[in-house]
């Protein structure tokens, strides 16, 4: 449990460490430098970013358990989203940008007016203060308390811990983002992103190992065997 307290404290002062480092000569001089990144980030490190945008606590804490107790057919909105992002990718995006658009809200402006956009922007806002923000931490909060055994370390409750933790990753998630503006976090996302991305195919791959006794397609196949029924992508 110390290798991994003192792997993961690593792993975010080296992400500290980068981000300040690529960030040291920045100078947010007018609103484009700091909520677009100067428009200078490259496709791979958007492209990063956004994927570790999308991916959150609620997939790796809510969407694993549920795959766990509903099977394949949890992959079913993420399947067909990917629709929605090649529609977008290819017909709306560029016009967007032909436009000089970013966000949704500008081109509301355009075609309606300026409260449009306010009131849309809003909505937004308390959309992701509502819906998203307390599942992102909370479950957050439930994965450190989970690993780290906070509760047990710090002699308090586990509801306790949890609402600590809630705050502090609040608080230094706010840190960054609002200081460093959207290129800082870009950054991060880019060193999370592999991070995530490798550790992420890790996971099965030594449980099937373990599982399978060093036989990866063993492992798979008494997976299969004892369960079935989660295989099936498709649904009753």
């Amino acid at each position: 449990m110390n290798s991994a307290i003192l792997t993961f404290a690593l792993f975010t002062l080296f992400v500290g460490v980068y981000c300040w480092y690529k960030m040291r000569r920045e100078k947010f001089e007018s609103a484009s430098s700091y909520f677009l990144g100067g428009r200078s980030l490259g496709a791979w490190l958007i492209a990063i970013s956004m994927l570790l945008t999308n991916i959150s606590t609620e997939h790796l804490v809510g969407m694993n358990g549920s795959s766990y107790k509903n099977g394949f057919i949890v992959m079913a909105w993420e399947v067909t989203s990917a629709i929605a992002l090649v529609i977008g990718a290819v017909y709306f995006i560029p016009r967007y940008l032909k436009m000089g658009l970013t966000t949704i809200p500008q081109y509301l402006e355009l075609r309606f007016d300026k409260s449009t956009h306010t009131i849309v922007n809003l909505l937004l806002i308390l959309s992701f203060i509502i819906t998203l923000l307390p599942v992102v931490l909370y479950t957050g909060a439930l994965n450190f308390e989970t690993l780290f055994d906070i509760s047990d370390r710090f002699g308090i409750g586990k509801s306790e811990s949890i609402g600590w933790l809630i705050v502090i990753t609040g608080i230094l998630g706010s840190v960054y983002a609002i200081f460093g503006g959207l290129k800082a976090i870009a950054y991060s996302d880019m060193i999370y992103g592999i991070g995530l991305f490798i550790g992420g195919l890790l996971v099965p791959f030594f449980a099937l190992y373990d599982i399978g006794n060093a036989d990866l397609g063993e492992g798979l196949k008494k997976v299969y065997e004892r369960a079935p029924e989660k295989f099936n992508s498709i649904g009753g």
